[in-house]
């Protein structure tokens, strides 16, 4: 790995695990998690204006040169205005122009070297701001709790890495050296300003109290448009996701134009809150640009009156109008550096959202492949609520043999995959507790549950890339033997062996250039590479034929030669096969057995054999 340029941390996890926070010692408070019994550490709110300086502070060295290179050009242009003052001077006493034209000349050069600089180091370091805020970003959305994305819309989270990340970087970087440079700037020709002329300097100050009131007024409102237009962003974002994340549901049902309505009402919000932002940005360009002309006719007036009574002379009026069009350099970065400011403030205050999310920050060790026999899988007293819904699970109890087939069945809505998810750690338990084997699952990583458990989804979604690449996403360090072994396990060998880029084969976004069973299939080998201790599959035969149905039974039999398997059901063929059944109803286990027993005790298991499990598909 290479050196990370300075102030940018290497690409590792511990640099980026609190969000790219740069801080020397953080406060923190104690939150209880929506979702867990524990509680988690997370950062206390801070000053909006301190929290974000808190991005450039690891960047103050350069920054520092860069202000000092700033107000170097700066300062050369301030002495032009004296340097034409003294040649306009030696032109009304006949003196030489020579040695004034040099200076003038070299003031010039430095100034244009000045500026050359500091623009280089202030944009290379503002990449470097961006890099790592977006560095952070990433790390933490990517971590981010299962119950934070069930209620956040994924577009306006990524919105947070693309558009408030590059807001925050300028005023982090560009709109703090503005602000600086301009305030500098402007105090230091308001006195050169004064020591040509204090009564014109009293004229020229009474025009910029006025418009410094204004712009007052103006600014804090531009913080408030950016952040509505920014919400407005990520609302678009949000709407294409929706609509391109289920493009054929979207087609198939006609839903072109709803969708297109949803994404242009999002995008003519911004529209409208950009142009609100718009009308505030041209009002300060406007009073920006009174102030200038409205001193430069006060000083035309009022010092013209001077030179008619000899109380001020023509080079030092003239002087004084250089400085007074000078002075509009620094308003327009004082203007600038202020908008940028609000602009950043706005953005930040929805970047700090995600660092107020809940984190998974256990699930980046590697644990090592499992060893020894299966361990049998327990829920017990289990209870669980997804938020602000009512309880999914109240008490529930079953034990899932080691080295069985347990099939959980129920009508829908009962938690069944509930239970699956909980056995992932996606959440935890309200209460009770999850054993594997003796073990509760919530005194180890979650990296480790995931480890000793895999997890087949019901829609058993591929990930953009080839087939080979979505194999060995969960073990990477598996060979060709075992890859060819649980191809042929799920009845893929024969398939990929006849396409012309066999296990190189990309397979289209989200899967979509696999059929249904074939993505069921792939996801199932997938899981089985990683020679789990116990498997978890939800509705796995959804997708599949007859044929492959019977081949999948068989696969999953001799899986539970060397591992725990439980299973979510519809089809009677693959409950019957099971060891045990667990039958839930209202959130409890109402009763366990094999098909025959419940047949012949339970009414309820009687009717879903009757209707939902005898449905052939």
């Amino acid at each position: 790995m290479g050196i990370a340029p300075p102030g940018i941390a290497a690409p590792g996890i511990a640099a980026t695990a609190n969000f790219a926070r740069p801080r020397k010692r953080a406060r923190t408070t104690r939150v209880k998690s929506p979702d867990s019994d524990t509680h988690d550490t997370t950062p206390a709110p801070r000053p909006p204006l301190r929290a974000l300086l808190a991005y450039a502070r690891p960047h103050r060295r350069v920054l520092a040169l860069v202000l000092l290179l700033t107000l170097g050009g700066s300062a050369a242009g301030l002495a032009q205005p004296m340097v034409i003052e003294s040649a306009m001077t030696a032109l009304m006493t006949g003196g030489s122009l020579r040695n004034t034209l040099l200076l003038l000349l070299g003031l010039l050069v430095v100034s244009l070297g000045f500026t050359w600089a500091q623009s280089w180091l202030s944009e290379r370091t503002a990449e470097r701001v961006v890099l790592h805020v977006r560095r952070g970003l990433i790390t933490r959305l990517i971590r981010l709790r299962t119950a934070e994305l069930d209620r956040v819309e994924p577009g306006g989270l990524t919105t947070r890495v693309t558009s408030d990340s590059t807001l925050v970087q300028h005023a982090a970087t560009n709109g703090v050296i503005q602000l600086v440079d301009g305030g500098v700037h402007l105090l230091a020709t308001i006195v050169l300003m004064g020591i040509t002329s204090l009564p014109l300097l009293g004229i020229t100050s009474a025009v910029l109290v006025l418009a410094g009131i204004a712009v007052g007024v103006v600014m804090p409102r531009i913080r408030r448009v950016t952040t509505r237009s920014q919400e407005s962003v990520g609302d678009i974002g949000a709407a294409l996701d929706r609509a391109l994340g289920a493009a054929r549901t979207v087609k198939a049902n006609g839903g072109e134009a709803t969708e297109t309505a949803r994404a242009v009402a999002a995008a003519e919000d911004a529209y409208r809150a950009g142009l609100v932002g718009a009308r505030y940005q041209a009002a300060i360009a406007v009073i920006t640009g009174m102030v200038v002309q409205a001193s430069f006719l006060a000083v035309i007036g009022f010092g013209g009156a001077l030179v008619a009574t000899g109380t001020l002379d023509l080079a030092a009026l003239i002087a004084f109008l250089l400085y007074l069009f000078n002075l509009g350099g620094p308003i327009l970065s004082l203007v600038g550096g202020t908008t940028s400011l609000q602009q950043g403030l706005g953005a930040l205050a929805r970047i700090e959202e995600v660092d107020r999310m809940e984190t998974e920050d256990d699930v980046d060790t590697v644990p090592p492949r499992p060893t020894g026999p299966p361990p049998r899988v327990v829920l017990d007293d289990v209870t669980f609520a997804y938020r602000d819904r009512a309880p999914v699970l109240e008490g529930a109890s079953f034990t899932a043999p080691a080295g069985k087939v347990t099939a959980v069945i129920g009508p829908s809505g009962t938690g069944k995959t509930t239970v699956f998810s909980l056995l992932q750690r996606f959440y935890d338990v309200d209460g009770g507790r999850i054993l594997l084997g003796d073990t509760d699952i919530s005194e180890l990583s979650r990296a480790e549950v995931r480890r000793r458990i895999a997890y087949v989804e019901q829609d058993s979604p591929m990930l953009a890339g080839t087939i080979r690449e979505n194999l060995l996403y969960a073990a990477p360090g598996a060979t060709d033997e075992e890859i060819a072994d649980v191809l042929r396990q799920t009845l893929l060998d024969t398939y990929v062996d006849g396409l012309p880029d066999g296990l190189d084969t990309n397979v289209g976004a989200r899967g979509l250039a696999l059929s249904g069973g074939q993505r069921q299939r792939l996801a199932i080998a997938r899981a089985l590479l990683r020679r789990p201790q116990v498997l978890l599959l939800d509705e796995v035969t959804a997708h599949l034929d007859g044929l492959s149905e019977t081949a999948l039974r068989q696969t999953v039999e001799r899986a539970a030669e060397h591992c725990t398997v439980l299973l979510i059901a519809h089809r009677l063929s693959t409950v019957t096969s099971a060891d045990r059944l667990i039958l839930l109803e209202g959130g409890r286990v109402r009763d366990h057995g094999k098909h025959e027993e419940l047949l012949d005790r339970d009414e309820l298991y009687r009717d879903l054999a009757a209707t939902q499990l005898a449905v052939s598909h």
